[in-house]
């Protein structure tokens, strides 16, 4: 960190006038404007297999400020979208819908680092602050937390006011080569293929065998198991069984972790039908954190099934805000499309989402089912002909077969495909095969197969009866009034009873203590001159002022309708007004006069001057000279 320089104080004063124009202007900016996405921190180090190292700091500082309430922060998976490409920082801010981004980067030498950051205002690529921390490994988690803090603070200073916690990061082990392993196990996890995610368990194992109680590590693992047990690399039970284990080992000692219970519902879906134990934990999830994008989608998706439409496309929306080139979330967002009826739509987002990854299984087999609802059987029929190997998901294959020739009426493939689904739907893991049997009742009007085939699936607790029961496919049986008396007792609307709101915050300073600051504050610029300090910052001046930094945010911004920059960049302005004209400084240049009242950077000087006067300072003393 640099030391604060000696500055020059001017001997000026404002007018009433002058002071009464900062309480009307309009209020900073709004919430859709404080919005921001973590670019990945570049990897300066010689070895190229630090990559895990600088992506982990990257993913530490989202997840930080993804836990102060009132920023928007893009997720990862979207963020990590431009690594490596040469793309301009105003596009990005386009591609994401955010205001700032920050870059930075990582190099790691021996058992010391040196970390950069800057903020940037993506619309005009306005560079607004940047740091650099040369520190050593053995205090990482002290620095994360030290960086995220200072970003956030500058990014208040910027966006306006939000509170910010005392701590961002949170000390999760007390090994660092515990913190190291996972962090490599995530740099694999989030690679999303069975030979990485199995490589990603071995890491969260090393971990866990030199600390034994990292949560991150135990959520780690227990979702790398559910992707191997959802893709069927490992048994369906195997794959569930560890998942939950690990699951709960980790809530037991951390109840506040979004992951875990987002995991939970993932289980209550999937492995014990339980639709309101899935719609509570994913919403104790985004309740822990609202920008938990895989919740929010999870959500949607649950929306969906039960055909609340508003609610489905609510959530939705927030995770494509969130997370807007995420496959995911597209795929999510495709799945919508399809059930309820848009195939055209949903076909062309999910043949987007296999362009980008052919292998891409839940994509693959919605396609079909979307085709099938288009009367595109041969297009089925054929699908799975020069598919990849790795996704051919046996259930869903002959599944999809049986339909597409039984709709187009080849009786003897329909018999045979049809002979070889109730062979599958019968082996121990046979949930899948077994859910297009229900499927092929729905769509050939056999209604009473179909339900005796819900009555069963209702008592054994069928994984796949939740996700089935709604779907287009067995529209021809949505007629039936046994068909509204399940859909009530699958999807409870006593599920859905609002929550109690929380109650409005309270205002940080009441209405007598906010007076007493705001005139406290006019004072102290009148007769300190603290914005002549270029290293003035939001908390230093709430010091001066004998009050905390988040109550100085709001006074700021409820009280005179300004962001800490844009208050105290209108004095410093002011005074290069005032000085630039003084007989005094006619040999000084432009630059070295705005230094002195208390600019740092010649981008933020014209910049400020520019959004107060309309003018550059070169036009502004033409017309006063």
């Amino acid at each position: 960190m640099c030391d604060c320089k000696t500055v020059k104080t001017l001997d000026f004063r404002f007018t009433y006038q002058e002071i009464l124009f900062l309480s009307s202007t309009s209020k900073v900016k709004t919430l859709k404007d404080k919005s921001i996405a973590v670019l990945p921190f570049v990897n300066m180090s010689s070895d190229i297999e630090n990559e895990y190292f600088s992506d982990g700091i990257t993913e530490e500082i989202i997840n930080a400020l993804a836990k102060i309430d009132g920023i928007k922060v893009t997720s990862r998976t979207s963020a990590f979208y431009f690594k490596g490409k040469n793309i301009t920082i105003t596009k990005i801010g386009e591609e994401l819908g955010v205001s700032t981004l920050l870059e930075g980067s990582v190099r790691l030498a021996g058992n010391s680092m040196r970390i950069t950051a800057q903020l940037i205002e993506a619309k005009e690529d306005f560079h607004f602050w940047s740091e650099t921390w040369d520190r050593t490994l053995d205090n990482i988690f002290e620095v994360q937390d030290e960086i995220s803090h200072l970003i956030a603070e500058h990014l208040r200073e910027h966006f306006g006011h939000f509170e910010i916690q005392e701590h961002l990061v949170d000390q999760k082990t007390q090994s660092l080569d515990a913190y190291t392993l996972f962090l490599k196990g995530r740099f694999h996890m989030n690679k999303w293929n069975p030979e990485s995610v199995k490589q990603s368990i071995e890491f969260y194992q090393e971990a866990l065998s030199l600390d034994s109680s990292h949560t991150e590590a135990m959520v780690g693992m227990a979702d790398a198991y559910s992707f191997l047990a959802t893709t069927g690399m490992i048994s369906y039970e195997e794959g569930w069984g560890k998942c939950a284990q690990l699951t709960h080992q980790a809530l037991s000692l951390d109840k506040e972790l979004p992951s875990a219970y987002y995991i939970l519902a993932n289980m209550a879906f999937f492995t014990e039908y339980n639709f309101r134990k899935a719609f509570d934990m994913a919403t104790k999830a985004i309740t822990l954190n609202p920008s938990h994008v895989e919740s929010q989608q999870f959500l949607s998706f649950l929306y969906v099934l039960c055909g609340k439409k508003e609610s489905a496309q609510t959530h939705l929306q927030i995770a494509l805000g969130i997370d807007p080139l995420s496959q995911e979330t597209k795929f999510y967002s495709a799945y919508f499309d399809y059930m309820f009826e848009e195939y055209a739509s949903s076909l062309e987002q999910l043949n987007s989402c296999l362009d980008v990854n052919p292998l891409n299984i839940p994509c693959h087999y919605v396609k079909t089912l979307c085709l099938l609802k288009m009367g595109r059987y041969d297009d089925v029929i054929h699908y799975f002909e020069t598919l990849p190997s790795q996704v051919i998901v046996p259930g869903e294959m002959i599944g999809s077969l049986t339909l597409a020739h039984t709709l187009k009426g080849n009786q003897t493939e329909a018999a045979t495909y049809t002979e070889q689904l109730v062979e599958l739907a019968n082996e121990k893991d046979g949930f899948t095969a077994d859910s297009y049997l229900f499927m092929l009742y729905g769509a050939t009007c056999q209604n009473d197969k179909l339900f005796d085939w819900v009555e069963k699936a209702v008592k054994e607790g069928s994984p796949l009866l939740l996700l089935r029961y709604s779907d287009p496919v067995v529209n021809p049986v949505k007629n039936d009034p046994r068909y509204e008396q399940y859909h009530k007792q699958l999807f409870p609307e006593d599920v859905f009873k609002l929550k109690t709101k929380d109650k409005p915050k309270k205002a940080l300073l009441d209405a007598e203590a906010a007076d007493h600051y705001k005139d406290k504050l006019l004072k102290h610029i009148k007769t300190e001159n603290p914005h002549l300090n270029p290293e003035l910052t939001l908390r230093s001046l709430a010091d001066q002022l004998g009050i905390n930094a988040n109550q100085l945010s709001w006074l700021l911004n409820d009280g005179f309708g300004k962001n800490f920059n844009e208050f105290i960049n209108h004095y410093r302005v002011e005074a290069f007004k005032k000085s630039a004209v003084h007989p005094d400084n006619s040999n000084l240049t432009l630059m070295a006069i705005a230094y002195d009242c208390g600019f740092n950077s010649k981008s933020v000087f014209n910049t400020y001057f520019k959004k107060e006067t309309g003018k550059t300072p070169k036009e502004f003393l033409k017309t006063v000279l």
